[in-house]
């Protein structure tokens, strides 16, 4: 399973591993190395290597080097004539090497060079760019040239935030460690191609791991054929209300017909939707609640019925706003002893209790799946903050509780965190921006969960068959004219592709 890190892991890991007896300026020979031949047969014949201050524009000046002694023809373009000592040393000895040098100014013409290396920002880089800088950058990407950043594309930080002007690239080649700005925000809308490239940095401090297909093995295990229904949990859903019965809907349709693995599910909504919900059931059972104007009433003896010899449980989705909601969730969080998943409104409800609520609770554990905004509302960070790094508020957050919570935090890359690991679900597709998503994720962790450990890595796995199920269905149906339920045809497919490549890698490591 690969990793990725945060601005201060990497810092630090670089300094330790210096101060372990590996010079800095070897470790820079080495980046600037690696990113040439990242790309070794696609710089062109003629190369612009672009340079600001620090150790970023430090790697440029020895890839210029490289990209000399393999034939292909740089200059250097700085844009600051800030050195770091290392940077320096390379720097002298590019003019030694007869390697042209200019600096940057608002008529530079890039049309003569078939490549372009973006050295300009590090991983460290805040704030936003302006001037000359932010004009540098938007000629770059106007130029229809290869452009391939260093270590991270200039103006995105490494922890997640981003400038309102940034490099786009055909390629950015990570250093060390893929960092999480690779992966969050607009990373995913700049980078075509990413690379890493290890150039003997050891890791010191923790990372966030980035798990592939055949990382699940462990969460979607073979079954025996001595088994039934009742070897793999029953699970209930309990949402919708008469304004949002679509989206109940979804989130059955991803659990009922059992795709994710559970042996039985129970769909419960409010007695006035329930003619328009039954017809779209099929091998699950409809569980009634009665209501007030298409809103679910709480009931104690009810909603004990409902959960009871379950192993999993979500709610929220489609619920609507109604002060019985808070009953609800607070009956299942003190009552309830499986596992609760809560999404949507259920998300709202509390944020209106308190998260306070979770830290005394019965349920073997809790699974919460916000969006950035319900995150601000049920945890007290600014979106700023979140924003600027939502692995550490995730990271954070889910600190702040005894018991066992689960944090999935939803965006371009998925963010999953308990108290004792992280992941970054990388997958996913534009199309998945649509109603009704987030309800199907919903159905895939509740068919998960009923289960499977609700540990941060099972969450992960839900939100990794999601991703890779959207991305199916947006390759058949494009990204524009891509439904929430077009991503539901798609989880035996994605679920298949997991199991088999697990085994696979199985079979490789034997």
């Amino acid at each position: 399973m690969k990793i990725a890190v945060s601005n201060e892991v990497m810092r630090y890991s670089d300094k330790m591993t210096i101060d372990g007896g590996v010079p800095s300026r070897e470790l820079m020979r080495r980046a600037g190395e690696g990113i040439f031949k990242s790309a070794r047969d696609r710089w062109g014949a003629q190369s612009a290597v672009v340079c600001g201050g620090g150790n970023n524009g430090g790697d440029g000046y020895v890839l210029a080097l490289y990209l000399k002694q393999s034939g292909v023809v740089p200059t250097l373009v700085l844009a600051d004539r800030k050195f770091s000592s290392d940077g320096e040393f390379y720097f002298e000895k590019c003019k030694k090497e007869g390697i042209e040098h200019v600096d940057f100014t608002p008529d530079f013409d890039f049309s003569p060079f078939d490549s372009i290396a973006d050295c300009i920002f590090g991983t460290g880089f805040r704030g936003e760019i302006c001037g000359n800088e932010k004009l540098l950058i938007e000629k770059i990407n106007d130029s229809g040239k290869f452009i391939v950043s260093a270590d991270i594309n200039s103006g995105i930080h490494g922890n997640g935030s981003f400038s309102g002007v940034c490099v786009r690239s055909n390629l950015t080649v990570a250093i060390g460690f893929y960092k999480f700005g690779h992966f969050l925000g607009l990373a995913k809308d700049h980078i075509k191609e990413l690379a890493c490239i290890d150039i003997g940095i050891k890791l010191f401090g923790d990372a966030a791991k980035l798990p592939e297909e055949c990382d699940f093995g462990d969460v979607l295990t073979a079954r025996l054929h001595n088994s039934h229904k009742g070897s793999y949990g029953y699970t209930a859903i309990i949402g919708g209300c008469l304004e949002y019965s679509g989206a109940i809907k979804l989130a059955n349709l991803a659990a009922s017909a059992m795709r994710c693995g559970c042996g039985v599910t129970k769909l419960a909504c409010a007695k006035t939707i329930a003619p328009a919900v039954s017809v779209h059931l099929l091998e699950s059972t409809l569980f009634v609640i009665d209501d007030v104007n298409g809103h679910m009433l709480f009931d104690d003896a009810a909603f004990s019925l409902l959960v009871k010899g379950t192993s999993a449980v979500s709610c929220g989705m489609g619920w609507g706003k109604s002060f019985e909601n808070e009953k609800i969730l607070i009956f299942l969080l003190q009552n309830y002893g499986g596992k609760l998943i809560i999404d949507a409104d259920g998300l709202n409800t509390l944020s209106r209790l308190g998260d306070s609520v979770l830290c005394d609770i019965a349920c073997q554990s809790v699974v919460l799946t916000p969006h950035p905004l319900e995150f601000s509302r049920i945890s007290g960070y600014t979106m700023q903050e979140i924003f600027e790094d939502p692995v550490r508020c995730a990271k954070e957050y889910v600190s702040r509780f005894d018991k066992d919570v689960v944090l999935l935090l939803k965006g371009a890359s998925t963010v999953v965190c308990d108290k004792n690991e992280c992941y970054i679900v990388n997958r996913g597709c534009p199309g998945m921006a649509t109603a009704g998503s987030g309800d199907v994720l919903s159905g895939i962790l509740t068919g998960l969960l009923g289960y499977a450990a609700a540990d941060a890595k099972s969450v992960a796995c839900g939100a990794y068959i999601a991703g890779l199920a959207g991305e199916m269905a947006g390759e058949e149906y494009g990204n524009i004219p891509m439904i929430a339920s077009d991503t539901v045809k798609y989880i035996p497919a994605a679920i298949s592709a997991l199991t088999k490549a697990a085994e696979k890698k199985e079979e490789t490591d034997r």
